[in-house]
């Protein structure tokens, strides 16, 4: 399977417009790289900068083009490309996986890919092609896809406020409010629920993909769950940025996949979804247990697990059996959760 395009970092200078604009250059966009800009805007790809120049002339031009706001991270400078693209990655808090460059220049984009492996590099006369490709095309799309150059816009004004935060990082966390709100899947869910499964790695239990209609007959089936988290804080909404899919017997509820956005890992919504549907199990008398596929990028969540009440009880094939101890464990007081919808 492809790995999806979450993030496409560009060179500025003969890779989106035509020319240098510190050596005075008009420096017009290539009209086929604005068409790529707002196609894979419009898929929920973002798109961000790393390139060589003067910061602050490479911004006016950006700004009189009215194309600045397509980028949600923007890093010009005179050092190495790899080390911009690094920063971008850690900003958005994606894995560098999730990463594609482009750019003019063979000799930059074997900078960018010999420093980081797992980006792909592709040649700025491919832009007009990009769109076309599988890695380029969303499994699909939603509401929030075309908002997510937004939220992660409004997420750099939080960011923005924490440096500024003269308190600890836990008095900042209590700050914001954060307000997760919990509850049952409905149809008009299922597509955001879906694409958190093909997008989200890192906080994720098992890597399981679910379409549409196997969420909606999980939905539907007696002794399964389907359970979505949205959060907002002071500056605004994140969208739905949580999933858990359960299942029930007679003594137990086993998470069979949970997961939370890469966009709230700092936010500790998984503890707070992981906490909320061990309760629930609980509140039924029932035995919470998880399942654990272990891949390259999510070991972060079973360190959540662990801390959140879980223990190892067996290996099962290729991953593990977690059984929670019995007492809910709190690790998400700055958290409201709302669950009137849940009962």
């Amino acid at each position: 399977m492809t790995r999806a395009v979450k993030c496409l970092v560009w060179d500025l200078d003969d890779t989106l417009w035509r020319g240098v604009v510190l050596e005075g250059d008009r420096a017009a966009p290539f009209p086929r790289a604005v068409e790529t800009l707002r196609v894979l805007d419009e898929r929920g790809i973002l798109h961000a900068v790393a390139s060589r120049g003067d910061e602050r002339t490479a911004l006016a031009h950006l700004e009189s083009l009215g194309l600045r706001d397509l980028f949600t991270v923007v890093e010009i400078g005179w050092g190495a490309k790899s080390a911009s693209v690094r920063r971008v990655a850690e900003l958005l808090n994606l894995g560098l996986d999730s990463f594609a460059f482009v750019d003019n220049d063979p000799v930059e984009r074997a900078e960018v890919v010999t420093a980081l492996p797992a980006v792909r590099a592709y040649p700025a006369e491919d832009v007009g092609s990009l769109p076309g490709r599988p890695e380029f095309r969303p499994v699909t799309r939603t509401a929030e896809s075309a908002q997510r150059r937004k939220l992660y816009q409004v997420e750099a004004g939080r960011r923005a406020a924490e440096q500024e935060h003269a308190g600890t990082a836990p008095e900042f966390l209590a700050s914001l409010g954060l307000t997760m709100a919990l509850r049952r899947a409905t149809p008009g869910d299922l597509a955001r629920a879906h694409e958190l499964t093909v997008r989200t790695n890192q906080l994720n239990t098992t890597g399981r993909t679910f379409d549409e209609d196997e969420l909606h007959g999980l939905s539907a089936t007696p002794g399964h769950e389907v359970l979505v988290a949205e959060l907002t804080d002071r500056f605004g909404p994140y969208g739905i940025i949580g999933l858990a899919v359960t299942e029930q017997d007679a003594t137990t509820s086993t998470i069979k996949l949970l997961l939370t956005s890469c966009r709230v890992a700092s936010r500790g919504a998984g503890a707070a979804l992981i906490e909320q549907v061990v309760r629930r199990a609980l509140a039924e008398g029932l035995r919470p247990m998880a399942e654990f596929v272990p891949t390259d990028v999510n070991r972060i969540m079973l360190v959540t697990l662990r801390f959140s009440g879980f223990e190892v009880e067996r290996e099962e094939g290729n991953g593990l059996l977690l059984a929670h101890r019995g007492e809910p464990v709190s690790r998400s007081g700055h958290i409201r959760v709302l669950t009137d919808a849940v009962h």
